[in-house]
């Protein structure tokens, strides 16, 4: 398995925000410098799938997945507060209170500021980001506060197996509640195009090279194609923001108003997580990933599935491009919390 907790943090994870804000900056600015060759990359699509959001998206996760080993579930029974942890948050507390935190706030905190249909799609965004719990994104949180990385990957892979299965019903149900109609074939095509096609892709790779070679080999391809991951992950942010650039300028307003819900989301969850973790004596590195992972979005599939769902000048897919905005600093800040309060768990 991939041993990522003891190595140390290359240039891209210690200035991730950095990076971050300068492709959110490079966003906007050729959004609005070039509006032209945005709307052309919108059009090429297929099937409501915009195909240049999708390989980008592919290129992010595919790496991530391959980090995703399938033979670490027999440890299932292995130290398993924490996996319960991560399992009750991710499905039974995350998707719920996400739905109900985007109907509190756009239907009547901020009721006045937001046309309701316009609401309904903001409420839409933040479903999609609530009950898609993080998969790629959690091996560099782990990393950051030297989690368990076996055990990692034992929480991601179940993750995986009931996202497969649980995602498309439960976006249904909870957009349903909110009177938002799902168009189903659609729903499930994300499923299969951001979840599963990855997942088989990634876990044919890991077997292909733990047959051929040893568990060192796949450390090795990971490392080597980590960079891919990077270069989707910053240029799938560029897109997404040149995307919505004139949406972003015209209203700034709108940003921190969805902004506020998904902020209260992060810290609630987390500490929820966290402080759970703490009653129950979970060691550090299997408490802090469980907390970060309930935390974290998968936000790659939630703006997939909101510009398949809505369209890419939506509400929804604006509220999930506001995810990320929110996420990274959000995270950093839980990772230094996290490390700063290590000593108040047990070993």
């Amino acid at each position: 398995m991939t041993n990522f907790s003891n190595s140390p943090l290359g240039l891209f994870e210690r200035y991730l925000s950095l990076w971050v804000a300068l492709c959110i900056a490079a966003g906007v600015g050729l959004g609005v410098a070039a509006p032209s060759l945005f709307q052309a990359i919108a059009n090429m699509e297929y099937a409501k799938v915009n195909l240049v959001v999708a390989v980008f998206i592919w290129v992010m996760i595919y790496p991530m997945m391959v980090n995703v080993d399938f033979a670490s579930i027999k440890d299932v029974g292995r130290k398993p507060k924490g996996l319960c942890i991560t399992l009750v948050i991710n499905w039974l507390i995350k998707p719920f209170t996400m739905a109900a935190l985007g109907v509190l706030f756009f239907e009547h905190v901020f009721a006045g500021l937001v046309a309701p249909e316009t609401a309904k799609e903001y409420i839409a965004g933040m479903i999609l980001l609530g009950v898609a719990p993080c998969t790629a994104m959690v091996f560099v949180w782990s990393q950051m506060v030297r989690g368990d990385a076996n055990y990692t990957l034992v929480q991601v892979s179940i993750n995986d197996i009931i996202m497969i299965f649980a995602f498309a019903p439960l976006v249904a149900l909870l957009l349903g509640v909110t009177d938002i109609v799902v168009p189903w074939e659609i729903l499930l095509l994300s499923v299969v195009l951001y979840v599963l096609i990855p997942l088989a892709t990634g876990y044919a790779t890991r077997k292909k090279l733990d047959n051929k070679h040893s568990h060192e080999s796949i450390e090795r391809f990971t490392a080597k194609v980590k960079p891919y991951s990077i270069i989707g992950l910053l240029a799938t942010v560029v897109l997404l923001f040149g995307f919505q650039a004139q949406t972003i300028l015209d209203k700034p307003l709108v940003i921190a108003l969805i902004a506020v819900p998904l902020i209260i989301q992060g810290y609630g969850i987390f500490f929820i997580a966290y402080a759970w973790a703490y009653k129950w004596r979970v060691p550090f590195n299997v408490a802090a990933p469980a907390a970060l992972i309930g935390t974290s979005n998968f936000f790659e599939l939630a703006v997939a599935v909101a510009i398949s769902l809505f369209g890419l000048n939506s509400g929804a897919a604006l509220a999930t491009v506001v995810g990320v905005l929110v996420e990274v600093p959000v995270m950093l800040s839980l990772v230094a919390f996290a490390n700063k309060t290590r000593g108040r768990f047990s070993a």
